[in-house]
């Protein structure tokens, strides 16, 4: 048996839900996404990407962050949505939250914000199934995204939000190993202004330099982190 590698790795085939052979994905970052976009593809599941993620801040991370994801499903193949950067709306939404924790309330309004516009994009495109990529990062809470997913998809008759543990099975292991092949772009905040913010002040209290956007790229110049933080 030749040594394990991502490129003979033979990923079983996933089922999904009623059998459905088309997904809406939900995407937030092309590290999160790349085990998923290949999981999919191995197993002849037609996979669209939707990029909405209007709590990227600032607007330069946002454009980075997505270009990286269209690099990738160009070169898998996909459709790639590019969904309204509408950060206004975010903002309200999330007003008076400010000062909550990551996987606290203002999290929770995240997730149902981005998952209530997937499941409307698929309702009106003919989706039956939505996921999302951002359960594979050990920074989230599991639960808290599949809720919001299932209640986001609830809203539509037929429609069901798979909540497949994208981590198992080597999967968290196999995404790093991606991220380094393809040189992807690594960010080390969630996304959102409050937790760029909430970053620094804990890398100030802890002697660490503050973050520095752009310019870190998974395998490049000896980087060689845990994962990404969204």
């Amino acid at each position: 048996m030749p040594d394990y590698t991502l490129e003979n790795y033979e990923r079983p085939k996933l089922d999904a839900p009623n059998g459905e052979q088309r997904i809406l994905l939900h995407s937030c970052c092309a590290p999160c996404s790349g085990e998923v976009m290949d999981a999919m593809a191995a197993s002849g599941i037609k996979t669209t990407i939707f990029f909405y993620n209007p709590n990227i801040h600032p607007r330069s991370e946002y454009e980075l962050r997505k270009e990286e994801n269209i690099r990738y499903a160009e070169k898998l193949g996909m459709a790639f949505v590019d969904a309204d950067y509408d950060t206004d709306n975010w903002f309200e939404r999330v007003r008076g939250l400010e000062q909550e924790p990551e996987r606290g309330a203002r999290c929770t309004v995240c997730f149902d914000m981005r998952f209530e516009r997937t499941a409307l994009y698929a309702a009106e495109h003919g989706f039956n199934l939505i996921s999302s990529t951002l359960g594979i990062s050990r920074w989230k809470n599991m639960d808290q995204i599949n809720t919001s997913g299932t209640r986001a998809a609830a809203r539509w008759d037929g429609m069901n939000y798979w909540t497949f543990n994208w981590r198992k099975q080597g999967g968290a292991s196999r995404m790093i190993e991606l991220s380094k092949r393809e040189e992807f772009y690594q960010q080390e905040y969630c996304g959102c202004i409050y937790s760029l913010r909430d970053t620094n002040d804990w890398r100030q209290e802890n002697n660490r330099e503050k973050i520095e956007r752009g310019v870190k790229f998974y395998g490049r110049d000896g980087v060689d982190c845990g994962e990404c933080s969204e």
